[in-house]
């Protein structure tokens, strides 16, 4: 949690959404020192504070919104995607992390998280509130909203559909699951550290970043047989790594 004497411009905080996000956020909140109401489930028990916290599924944000507006000086989202005009609000804070249910008081300790604001003023206090809880906040215009999105569900929800596949295949060839899932971890875990400290190219292991094409037939031919309806993806990723494989690592 950020123990730094920044400048307070935010005391009271009401929090609606007793989901995930919402319980994560109040818990930190609190820790980072506000006066925090909820996470509240109904909108008749929001509680009037200096800024309300919209932490709820996307569809039901607009109408979260509209019950807080005579509660606030400021209404702000969780949400990636969903830009503030559409919902009428007056800042967004979005953390770059999956949220279990289980979260400690310093679940967004060095996150990045994602911030947007209506007006300077707004701006500030997401900016404010994504410090205080040990974030690291990076403005998003809303012009650069959806693509900010795509990339962080490319990141998240496209690698567990990818390790999914792994696994499938894996069972497909006659390993069992579990076993298989608990041996691909680390793999996965060495393959993210490295793209972290060293960027995509330098990353790149296997087959074709070997040239090995001959393997790669190989490994195409199992999935054809074990797996077939992983075939097209297996190629539009061979294709994918190709190119990255034919781009120049950095110096």
């Amino acid at each position: 949690m950020n123990t730094t004497n920044q400048r307070r411009t935010v005391a009271s905080i009401s929090v609606v959404g007793p989901g995930r996000v919402g319980r994560a956020a109040a818990l930190a909140l609190r820790s980072a020192g506000f006066s925090v109401s909820g996470p509240s489930g109904r909108r008749d028990d929001i509680v009037a504070s200096e800024v309300v916290l919209v932490c709820v599924p996307d569809r039901e944000i607009a109408a979260a919104v509209a019950a807080s507006r005579d509660r606030a000086r400021f209404v702000g989202h969780t949400s990636g995607a969903t830009s503030l005009a559409a919902v009428a609000a007056d800042f967004s804070v979005h953390p770059l992390r999956a949220f279990t249910g289980h979260e400690s008081a310093d679940a967004f300790e060095g996150i990045g998280c994602a911030v947007a604001g209506a007006t300077p003023d707004a701006l500030a206090v997401a900016t404010e509130l994504a410090l205080a809880l040990g974030g690291e906040p990076f403005a998003v215009s809303e012009e650069q909203r959806a693509g900010y999105h795509a990339a962080a569900s490319i990141a998240s929800n496209f690698l567990v559909t990818l390790a999914a596949a792994a696994e499938q295949m894996g069972a497909a060839s006659g390993l069992p699951s579990d076993e298989f899932r608990r041996h691909l971890v680390p793999l996965v875990r060495g393959t993210v550290d490295n793209w972290a400290e060293h960027g995509p190219r330098a990353a790149l292991t296997g087959p074709i970043a070997r040239g090995d094409e001959r393997t790669v037939e190989r490994q195409r031919a199992a999935v054809a047989e074990a797996a077939p309806e992983l075939l097209a993806l297996f190629d539009e990723l061979s294709e994918r790594t190709r190119a990255l494989a034919r781009t120049e690592t950095p110096e």
